[in-house]
């Protein structure tokens, strides 16, 4: 080995995919988000809500336990849109899930886990569509930041004007 890190084309890894490496991911992002039935209903959740209920850090486990599933699909050779796209699904997972009650309530209704193995499914059936429908996804998310930065910069803005015009 010469020391560099090669890449083998995307296909190639696709082709070769060890079904026992899939099958683990399945049973994490079950366990993680369909594991425990509410009985008489058909309302699942998993260990990422529970977790979630430790405060303070609780959905910052669960955040990292959802990052293992981004991990091995990048060393699936998942490309890098879909893996924004994956780790959009877990940040907005961590994030709201952050907030007392409601957070719970979402962590148990949006099941992040579940999403990003669909996404890898689909991306292993189907890697064109996956790869075109990850690209755009990924180009709305960077478009959609840049306008939240430069609102953010506007509000500043003004209220600095406000405050100033406060102070005479």
């Amino acid at each position: 080995m010469t020391g560099r890190l090669t890449r083998t084309p995307l296909a190639a890894e696709v082709a070769t995919l060890d079904p026992a490496r899939i099958e683990r991911l399945r049973r994490i992002g079950w366990l993680l988000d369909r594991s425990i039935r509410i009985p008489g209903t058909r309302i699942t959740f998993g260990l990422d809500p529970l977790v979630g209920l430790i405060p303070g850090i609780g959905d910052l486990l669960g955040g990292l336990f959802s990052l293992y599933i981004i991990l091995e699909a990048a060393r699936l050779g998942a490309p890098r849109p879909l893996l924004a796209r994956m780790g959009w699904n877990v940040a907005l997972d961590t994030l709201v899930g952050e907030v007392p009650i409601l957070g719970d309530l979402f962590d148990v209704g949006f099941k992040s886990n579940v999403r990003n193995l669909a996404l890898l499914d689909q991306h292993v059936q189907q890697p064109v569509a996956a790869r075109r429908a990850s690209a755009w996804f990924a180009a709305a998310l960077i478009i959609g930041l840049a306008l939240l930065a430069v609102g953010a910069v506007v509000v500043a803005v003004l209220f600095v004007r406000f405050l100033s015009g406060l102070a005479q």
